[in-house]
């Protein structure tokens, strides 16, 4: 099956961002082989480039390495540097704005806290 791809994003970095998912849900462990470019773009539907591409990304970024002639596979500490690297764009795209808004607003940080936590207890 087809996966829908998101039009607005280049498909290199969606096949990147779902093998690291796969690899914080566990479906792929540290130290195993990942699916090769020919796999991903038959699988996908894509140019072979474009899912070299992605694991490409993935290779200079540490999260997967390659052994020649066997495949790419899941570096040691790939779930430790995807965790820090998503933190850190989780703290970029939400962070800042919520706090640059709240400013905005006059919201303290402490504010914005009790928001959370009144927020949590409603739940």
């Amino acid at each position: 099956m087809k996966p829908q791809f998101d039009p607005d994003r280049p498909i290199y970095l969606q096949i990147a961002e779902s093998i690291e998912d796969d690899i914080l849900q566990q479906a792929v462990a540290e130290e195993e082989q990942v699916l090769s470019t020919n796999q991903l773009a038959t699988m996908y539907r894509i140019n072979p480039a474009t899912a070299a591409k992605g694991l490409n990304m993935l290779t200079s970024e540490g999260i997967l390495y390659k052994k020649r002639g066997i495949g790419m596979f899941v570096a040691t500490g790939a779930v430790a540097k995807i965790r820090a690297k998503r933190k850190k764009a989780f703290y970029d795209n939400f962070i800042v704005p919520l706090l640059n808004e709240a400013s905005n607003l006059d919201i303290s940080k402490e504010d914005i806290l009790d928001m959370l936590n009144s927020d949590t207890e409603n739940q």
